[in-house]
């Protein structure tokens, strides 16, 4: 496991917590450099890079708000000036801004608005500035959600459209690089134990009810979504090309 992915370099987005700390983690185990992208956690950043140095893993923090889509292009020119070349993107920045209703008078539009600039646009601007520049055989991966597929409950309406939008450009982008060798997947996880899921867990309903609509009565945990993202990034996955695997443990089946 520690030379899979040896000599790859990985850019992750969102990097500093969360899903996207522990993935960056998994790819320093398997041998790759890599850099994270934040945007105002620098040492939150910093001390996962830490980490991935003490792994024996070359690595770099980057900030990059990926709201402001100026910032896409110097966010791969960075990640090129420290290693040469970029292998793997994984697209797994973005905010959940969830709870009210479309129809909700006080629905709060500026909030919701910048959903989609960070969620969408952001994410687009990053994946346009490093498809040109991305090593032929190279891999790209979005984090996606669950609520993508499948909406069970009210109040995500825009939230859940920002990871479907990119799992629908996931597919137009693998056909667009497909002959470059270059694959680009979705994984779609379900609730995670981070920051984000705790944020707006006061915002759904009955959770306990939430977990019965799971076949595996649990939430997924942050390494096993980690390993997928990695699987895809390997050599076993350059024939899965456009595809999106949910992590839900059966949710919505």
């Amino acid at each position: 496991m520690q030379t899979l992915l040896k000599g790859k370099v990985v850019l992750i987005t969102g990097g500093s917590r969360g899903l996207g700390a522990a993935t960056a983690e998994a790819f320093a185990e398997r041998g790759a450099d890599v850099a994270i992208s934040y945007a105002a956690s620098s040492d939150k950043a910093e001390a996962v890079v830490a980490k991935l140095r003490v792994k024996g893993a070359r690595a770099i923090a980057i900030k990059s708000d990926q709201a402001d889509l100026s910032t896409a292009k110097p966010l791969i020119d960075a990640v090129i000036a420290a290693f040469g070349k970029l292998d793997i993107l994984v697209n797994n920045a973005g905010i959940a801004i969830q709870g009210q209703l479309v129809d909700d008078p006080t629905l709060d539009g500026a909030a919701y608005n910048r959903q989609w600039q960070v969620n969408v646009m952001g994410t687009i601007a990053n994946t346009r500035a490093a498809a040109p520049r991305l090593s032929n055989g190279g891999r790209i991966i979005f984090i996606g959600s669950g609520l993508g597929s499948f909406v069970p409950f009210p109040g995500v309406a825009d939230y859940a459209a920002t990871k479907w939008a990119l799992a629908g450009y996931a597919k137009g982008i693998a056909r667009d690089l497909g002959p470059r060798n270059i694959t680009v997947n979705v994984v779609q996880p379900g609730i995670m134990p981070t920051d984000m899921a705790s944020d707006v867990a006061g915002e759904l309903p009955n959770r306990e009810a939430i977990l019965d609509m799971h076949p595996i009565r649990r939430i997924a945990t942050l390494e096993e979504v980690a390993e997928t993202v990695c699987f895809l990034a390997g050599p076993s996955a350059g024939y899965i090309n456009g595809e999106t695997i949910n992590m839900t443990g059966g949710f919505g089946i």
